[in-house]
């Protein structure tokens, strides 16, 4: 599994693949939040706090997440590596958890960078300091869950089709139906339908209470996504 985790990181910075990913959420990000009139812009608002990025980022990971998912397995399909890869001595369990923590790798050095934001509100803020540390760590944790639960569905995305550019919106589809589609439907029909989307939950650990029903449910689609993509591969052995 290491063997393929380091390849998969090698692969995202020996290309412009990850380079692009970092600077282009930091550059979106940046301008919404600092530059663009709008609801995000933390100067306009008032308010010296980070709620508008934590608004933004689940938006921007929808897209993102999926671009960079999409050529996990659709390209070894593609290019016919994928039967060399399971024929080698790691199960498959091991090449979807070695692809998925690459990922995952990738997203959490994307979002260090944002630490700045943090640094920039808690000086903004009146008196200097401001700021709900503890709402802002859970806010961190939701989010890296979040993205984490959106890379589960873009692995196994991948896996139903060659094409990456079909792997794409597949595993947008999967994104925005489990964070922004079960929370309009909710709306429309019983509130109680929104516990089954990750937008509740995400807002839960948010707010910076950390509840173990928000880290059940997050755990839960990771390993259903990831059990899926398991059984996908081993149709195809």
């Amino acid at each position: 599994m290491l063997a393929i985790l380091k390849k998969e990181i090698n692969s995202f910075f020996a290309s412009p693949i990850g380079y692009l990913v970092v600077s282009l959420f930091l550059v979106v990000t940046g301008l919404f939040l600092w530059v663009f009139e709008g609801e995000f812009n933390i100067p306009n608002s008032g308010f010296a706090d980070l709620a508008p990025f934590f608004l933004l980022a689940p938006w921007i990971f929808t897209f993102l997440i999926p671009a960079i998912t999409m050529r996990s397995f659709s390209e070894e399909q593609k290019t016919g590596t994928l039967e060399l890869l399971l024929t080698k001595p790691i199960s498959t369990l091991q090449l979807v958890l070695g692809k998925y923590f690459g990922a995952l790798v990738l997203i959490i050095i994307t979002i260090i960078p944002t630490l700045i934001y943090v640094v920039a509100i808690y000086q903004l803020g009146n008196p200097v300091g401001n700021l709900d540390i503890g709402v802002t760590i859970g806010s961190y944790l939701g989010l890296i869950l979040l993205a984490a639960s959106f890379i589960a569905m873009g692995i196994y995305a991948s896996t139903l089709s060659d094409n990456q550019i079909v792997a794409f919106i597949l595993a947008v589809l999967f994104c925005f139906i489990f964070y922004f589609g079960i929370e309009g439907i909710a709306s429309y029909t019983k509130p109680f339908i929104a516990n089954f989307g990750m937008q509740t939950h995400y807002d839960s650990i948010s707010r910076g209470v950390i509840d173990t029903r928000d880290l059940i449910y997050f755990i839960s689609i990771i390993a259903f996504f990831i059990y899926l993509t398991k059984s996908t591969l081993e149709k195809k052995r």
